[in-house]
């Protein structure tokens, strides 16, 4: 299983003028270095929390359809990860656009989207086979299973503040010291340790 970006997103959560401004930099010399560290930024938070940011597509790649089923959930228990179930790691998960496999032929078939069911309002995103569906049968090879999928908030506004807060501090810091340091007392470079705990409401659990 790999899981590749497909489509980048076309913008950054934060703009140019805003990482400026947290910087305090008027001039526009740098500008293609506070460019290039937003991206860094923004890619790290990704990486950190599991999620997609801006608006984006990725490819989801299995050998073969997860099993076995598990009918139903048990009593009590209000959520449950069925093991038939595909799950995509970079939430927020807003549309799945097609799940393709080989078939035993060797063909590539598209699943019709009325025989899954995709629950995209959990961390990670589900999919499963409808009621009274079962994942096609596939050619047993590697790689006979994609989900293409588009992932994120959306457009800047919709991205979190504590991400974006994180992502400035991060910008500070590489920009002002070009290294994993944030700030000097008494000639001591010292880290900041909270700074990484501003992405721990948005950390996607591991399962």
């Amino acid at each position: 299983m790999f899981l590749r970006q497909t489509v980048a997103p076309a913008s950054e959560p934060i703009s140019l003028s805003e990482a400026k401004a947290h910087l305090r930099v008027d001039i526009s010399d740098d500008d293609t270095l506070i460019t290039a560290l937003i991206t860094a930024a923004r890619q790290f938070a990704e990486t950190e929390c599991t999620r997609a940011l801006i608006t984006q597509q990725w490819q989801l790649v299995l050998d073969a359809f997860p099993g076995p089923s598990l009918l139903g959930v048990p009593y009590g228990v209000p959520y449950s990860i069925p093991g038939h179930a595909i799950l995509l790691d970079r939430p927020p998960v807003q549309s799945v656009e097609s799940i393709q496999y080989q078939d035993m032929a060797g063909d590539w078939q598209t699943m019709p989207s009325t025989d899954y069911v995709a629950e995209l309002q959990s961390a990670p995103a589900r999919i499963t086979p409808g009621f009274g569906k079962i994942w096609p049968i596939t050619l047993p090879q590697i790689g006979a299973v994609k989900v293409n999928f588009t992932a994120g908030y959306g457009n800047a506004a919709a991205v979190p503040q504590g991400i974006k807060a994180w992502m400035l501090i991060r910008i500070a810091s590489l920009y002002e010291n070009r290294e994993e340091v944030a700030t000097m007392n008494r000639g001591k470079l010292e880290p900041l340790p909270y700074v990484d705990r501003l992405l721990d409401a948005y950390r996607v659990p591991m399962l």
